[in-house]
């Protein structure tokens, strides 16, 4: 054994070292959700908080520092479309949390520089990070920060729709680089949230992870219309023009109709510092977008120099991070709303409190289970807060100000709107309607019926779907199929069109219904844990939906894929009474309830895959369908039992996780050979 592998040895019962090992592990699992997949799962308060714990563990214990900690990057790997090389390293900055930190830091800049150093202090914009470079005024090249020291995304054409972005300096120098950060108005935010929730698509948790995925879309039409903002805060390069202040640097920018960072002041002690980091704290609330900090920087580019930079950070800048502002209020009522996918979602209603300048009276409570850990109940005294994100958050309960009758809240068993039994969803506390007449889940229940992995009914978008809700033409799925016989009302009410589309759209309809196999049509049926892989299980178990409709919950549970959560739902749908005439009507009008005899092959009998990224010529519904047709499994999700992930470009976090439970990962040549041999 070497000495190395020994004094590794020596640590492995270390409770600290293990903590420490853990804390890598977890950072950098939310690293990537948070640089790649853009869907953090925690807020920047509580990786600050294991940030923290890292930096002080590494600290005291330099034997424990492993080379892939979030303390050796100052970015994080790019993973998606082009990578440019970074021509001046787009650093972080050192983050504190205290005033005792500031003034360690103003003090001792002005010890090494001299009386008379000038700071500025300015916003700190929660958005990401990109670099625009300009050769004598023509924009060229967009970059995001990637990995901070060697190369990002490629992001040119994006910028070039972003309104706030300069295409052309009309007092050009022969080259300059310069950074900024793009981020999103709340105003923004919440109209594309709102679509996506008319849509019954995935909305984002806030607007920094809305801007991020918005600035890597392949569509610039989508980055065009989600309106995305940019402010620049610094001069990374330039030749033909020398800047002697940050302060300079802003003045040229805005006479080139730059927009630069609006809010900043310039100091000189530490006090002054301090009291421009509070008054920009105080503006919070009054601006139209999100900061999470304060940056406190030199003026003088010559000091810059002077002092350089670390590995990671410049020795000349630190970001102040606010703390999540919090206060208490009291719980008035509990308001309970099925929203659009079927899902049921409790909302704290509590008396108006102000935090970052707005007022606010209402946070999500997520889901029963959420709500048991804090054992809340109605009366309670609760504390609320916000960081870094528009929505306030339910921190903890005051138990010590408990009303003397009180009780813990419970989620009705019943729906809110239409008064049907709600069922559970599979590994998850949330509970849904499965009423598919239910008001407020009908645009998305038959948005997903005619959907290309259920029905495919081409050309039938959710306007459509609103239009005929809105006309009193469906009530639910079935009604889909009697539309035939209103053919004149439709024309007349224009809900398609003209004649020519409304023949065009009922006849795609009855195309999907001669075409549609039973594993279609029960993935659009909206049974609560079936989707479009389970559909294919049961099918292939059951034979036709007639006999799934009959199958006890005994009988379900012997279907790989079901546990014992699912099978009590799938039993409790079609034993529901509206379900049932529903399931008649469907069968009644055409629809395929027998399945398909399929001749599988054997090649991947056995295996279960899970697909992540973008294969070089399958689809992943084209993947899927040869995993399936050969024997194999598709699986959503990589665990313990996953056998391989089928492994395309721009994978994260899936990859991640693969290579953490040691699944091997394949090629879309790979799996090509392996059915082929």
């Amino acid at each position: 054994m070497s000495g190395d592998d020994m004094q590794i040895g020596l640590f492995d019962n270390d409770p600290v070292k293990m903590e420490y090992d853990e804390l890598v592990k977890v950072m950098n699992y939310h690293c990537d959700r948070y640089y790649n997949d853009d869907e953090p799962e925690i807020s920047d308060y509580e990786y600050d908080q294991m940030n923290l714990r890292l930096k002080q563990i590494e600290k005291e214990h330099p034997e424990f520092v492993r080379e892939d900690s979030p303390s050796k990057r100052v970015g994080w790997k790019a993973e998606k479309g082009i990578l440019i090389k970074h021509n001046v390293p787009m650093l972080s900055l050192l983050d504190v949390f205290s005033r005792e930190e500031v003034e360690d830091f103003v003090n001792s800049t002005i010890e090494q520089l001299g009386e008379g150093t000038e700071f500025l202090v300015e916003t700190k914009i929660d958005g990401l990070s990109m670099a625009l470079r300009y050769e004598n005024g023509k924009l060229t090249t967009a970059v995001t920060r990637g990995d901070g020291i060697n190369e990002g995304e490629d992001v040119t054409k994006n910028a070039m729709v972003i309104k706030d972005v300069v295409k052309t300096m009309p007092d050009p120098i022969e080259y300059i680089e310069i950074r900024g950060e793009v981020y999103m108005t709340r105003e923004a935010f919440a109209k594309v949230n709102e679509e996506a929730e008319e849509e019954g698509s995935k909305t984002f948790a806030n607007p920094r992870n809305c801007a991020a995925g918005t600035l890597r879309q392949i569509d610039t039409r989508i980055t065009k219309k989600r309106d995305l903002s940019l402010f620049i805060f610094n001069i990374q390069e330039t030749r033909g023009r020398e800047f002697k202040t940050h302060s300079d640097g802003y003045e040229f920018l805005k006479k080139n109709n730059v927009k630069v960072i609006d809010l900043y002041y310039k100091c000189k002690t530490a006090d002054e510092v301090w009291d421009a980091i509070q008054k920009i704290g105080q503006a919070r609330g009054e601006l139209a977008y999100d900061i999470d900090g304060a940056v406190v920087k030199l003026n003088s580019i010559a000091d810059r120099a002077k002092l350089g930079n670390t590995i990671k950070f410049p020795r000349w800048a630190i970001a102040y991070k606010y703390p999540p502002e919090e206060k208490e209020t009291k719980l008035l009522d509990v308001e309970v709303d099925t929203g659009r996918t079927g899902r049921v979602t409790p909302v704290a209603i509590f008396e108006p409190i102000s935090l970052c300048g707005t007022t606010v009276t209402r946070a999500t409570l997520h889901n029963q289970g959420f709500i048991d850990e804090l054992e809340l109940g109605i009366g309670d005294t609760i504390v609320v807060y916000k960081s870094g994100e528009i929505i306030p958050k339910i921190k903890c309960v005051n138990k010590a100000k408990r009303p003397s009758d009180w009780k813990p809240y419970k989620i009705p068993d019943s729906c809110p709107v239409c008064g049907h039994k709600l069922v559970r969803e599979e590994d998850a506390a949330d509970y849904k309607c499965i009423n598919p007449a239910c008001p407020g889940t009908l645009v998305h229940r038959i948005c997903n019926f005619v959907a290309r992995d259920s029905m495919n009914i081409k050309g039938f978008g959710i306007e459509y779907v609103k239009g005929l809700i809105a006309g009193g033409f469906v009530k639910d799925i079935a009604d889909i199929f009697s539309l035939k016989d209103r053919r004149d009302e439709l024309v007349e009410a224009k809900v398609f069109g003209l004649e020519k589309n409304t023949d065009k759209l009922l006849g795609a309809i009855e195309d999907a219904k001669a075409n549609a196999p039973a594993d279609k049509v029960l993935a659009g049926l909206g049974v609560p844990n079936v989707g479009k892989a389970t559909s294919r299980d049961l099918m292939d178990h059951f034979g036709s939906i007639d006999a799934l409709m009959t199958a006890t919950v005994d009988d379900l549970i012997k279907v790989d894929s079901i546990g014992d959560i699912s099978a009590e739902a799938i039993a409790g749908f079609f034993a529901d009474e509206d379900n049932a005439a529903l399931m008649a009507r469907l069968k009644e009008a055409g629809v395929a309830f027998e399945a398909e005899k399929v001749e599988k092959g054997s090649a991947l009998e056995g295996l279960s895959i899970c697909i992540t990224g973008t294969l070089p010529t399958l689809s992943r519904n084209e993947a899927a369908d040869l995993i399936v047709a050969n024997g194999g499994k598709v699986v959503g999700s990589v665990s313990k039992k996953t056998s391989y992930l089928l492994e395309g470009e721009a994978a994260g976090s899936k990859a991640v996780k693969a290579k953490e439970l040691g699944i091997p990962s394949i090629s879309e040549e790979d799996l090509l050979n392996m059915i082929n041999s």
